[in-house]
């Protein structure tokens, strides 16, 4: 007995590191149908209760939970082109999960490209928010796909539209065309409360339908994934952890309350090994609604912005070097300190300061990054919020107006986006020298590409020199714009990869 003891102690103790991304959750269609537009996507009663711990009625709690969710969730397949030189977006999900096969990133990979081209080059789960089939997942789930295949619990099958994505949360916007589907509700995600019961619903590792039961262990959790180790430019991350088991596969899948409502899109595991070690992570329901709200109603996300340059006081090590860096004393604490402002800053023209101390957004105590992120990234252009804050020890509070990044602050659609930000990337000019090295007469450098975006499936990924458009050389951004700023249809492009290979895709102008 000792002995085995010995030989399984060393897997006990085994370190964390961050893997995963993201977020999800959806507005659902209301039981009236009369109610229209407005019916999708809203929350559940506000006397909604969550059921607290309840030993005597634990048992009957996860079983009518359980019933009320396996329904609704579903089992989505990602299928891919195999050609792409570098490895496929759904590579991201060894950064979330490690490498479950085992062998390395590179040999995985390998097995992906050379797989059939009716196997799915990775599996994960999405949630049912109405009844006429939006389902919501995770962005890295559905990322680099040309088809999306939606398996039902009674194994029903369907071809789902992508009708929209969000990397900086990791949510995603699917539909199935299908009427009266069971679809789970969304509740209230800032009325849990640590040691709550919740359950994991999901298709971990090929078990379909797979339910899990732990506590919530913390709430407005920052893990640092999206910006690290996805595509995100502005990320979110204030997610919930919970210690219900969460493996690969789990990705989109449901965090539910003992009601069975919606309270997380579980998206990131913490792992040494790429498999459950205790930490899971769900994206609240409250920002994934928000974000599923713009997708369906807009067509991209609305997103407002404080405009300020920041540092949190929660974090020591960056205190530290901020301190010696720029010959400071601050001091660790909790609160965002304000280093500086963006161009057409909302809360500069509202009267803050380099040296504020933002404490609260409303009625949000703001202790850390994450809890600004969240209070101001669930927020629209245009909204107001009071921002209470500290100057030289006082108490301050002022009503600052949110812009987008673009200093606007009205909503956009589609049709008002510029072309860059509709294919999803930004374009450098290259000169004459590394033209000749490459033996170019024109090209241009892509940069800041968006996962998911027209550029991505087209296999280009910043690095890449983009050269003709539709047959045309092209040298600047504003040739890019130029050639598509009216173009319908699918555009030809022509690109080299950084190992010098030239290749022609095309992508369908959005």
């Amino acid at each position: 007995m000792k002995s085995t003891l010995k030989k399984l102690l060393p897997f006990a103790v085994v370190g964390v590191i961050s893997g995963a991304t993201t977020v999800g959750a959806l507005q659902y269609f209301g039981h009236n149908s009369n109610n229209g537009d407005q019916s999708y996507f809203t929350t559940s009663a506000p006397n909604t209760s969550f059921a607290g711990m309840n030993t005597g009625a634990v048992g009957d709690d996860f079983v009518k939970a359980a019933k009320t969710t396996v329904p609704a969730v579903v089992t989505i397949k990602n299928y891919q082109s195999r050609t792409s030189s570098r490895a496929s977006e759904q590579d991201l999900f060894d950064f979330f999960f490690g490498d479950p096969f085992g062998g390395g990133r590179g040999q995985q990979r390998q097995k992906q490209q050379q797989a059939p081209d009716n196997m799915p080059s990775g599996m994960g789960s999405g949630v049912i928010i109405s009844p006429d089939g939006y389902i919501i997942s995770n962005n890295h789930v559905v990322a680099g796909a040309n088809k999306l295949e939606v398996v039902l619990s009674n194994k029903k099958s369907y071809i789902a539209t992508l009708v929209g994505t969000d990397p900086n949360t990791d949510i995603s916007l699917l539909k199935i065309e299908e009427k009266g589907l069971p679809y789970l509700n969304f509740a209230n995600s800032d009325n849990i409360e640590v040691g709550q019961w919740v359950l994991a619903v999901g298709n971990p590792l090929g078990l379909n339908s797979t339910v899990t039961a732990g506590i919530v262990s913390a709430k407005g959790r920052g893990i640092g994934i999206l910006g690290s180790q996805g595509k995100a430019a502005n990320p979110i991350e204030s997610f919930i952890q919970t210690d219900a088991a969460i493996n690969p596969g789990n990705s989109g899948g449901a965090l539910v309350n003992t009601n069975g409502e919606l309270i997380g899109i579980n998206s990131a595991i913490q792992s040494t090994t790429g498999y459950y070690q205790g930490y899971g992570f769900a994206v609240p329901s409250n920002l994934a609604r928000k974000i599923v709200e713009d997708i369906k109603k807009f067509g991209i996300v609305q997103r407002g912005f404080l405009g300020v340059q920041s540092l949190d006081l929660s974090n020591d090590q960056l205190v530290s070097s901020y301190n010696q860096q720029y010959k400071t004393n601050l001091k660790v604490g909790s609160g965002i300190y304000i280093t500086g402002f963006g161009e057409n800053s909302g809360a500069e023209d509202a009267g803050l300061k380099k040296g504020d101390i933002i404490t609260k957004v409303d009625t949000y105590d703001i202790t850390d990054f994450a809890d600004l992120s969240m209070s101001i990234g669930s927020k629209r252009p245009g909204d107001k919020v009071q921002v209470t804050y500290l100057r030289n020890g006082k108490e301050g509070t002022t009503n600052v107006t949110l812009r987008d990044q673009k200093g606007g602050t009205s909503t956009r659609t589609k049709a008002d986006l510029s072309v860059t930000e509709k294919i999803g990337a930004e374009f450098q000019s290259i000169d004459d020298r590394t033209k000749a090295y490459y033996g170019l007469n024109s090209g241009v450098v892509a940069k800041n590409v968006i996962e998911g975006s027209e550029m991505a499936k087209a296999g280009i990924v910043d690095g890449y020199i983009i050269t003709e458009i539709n047959g045309k050389p092209v040298n600047s951004q504003k040739d890019v714009e130029n050639l598509l700023t009216k173009f319908s249809g699918t555009a030809q492009i022509k690109y080299m990869d950084d190992y010098g290979r030239n290749y022609q895709r095309g992508f369908k102008m959005p």
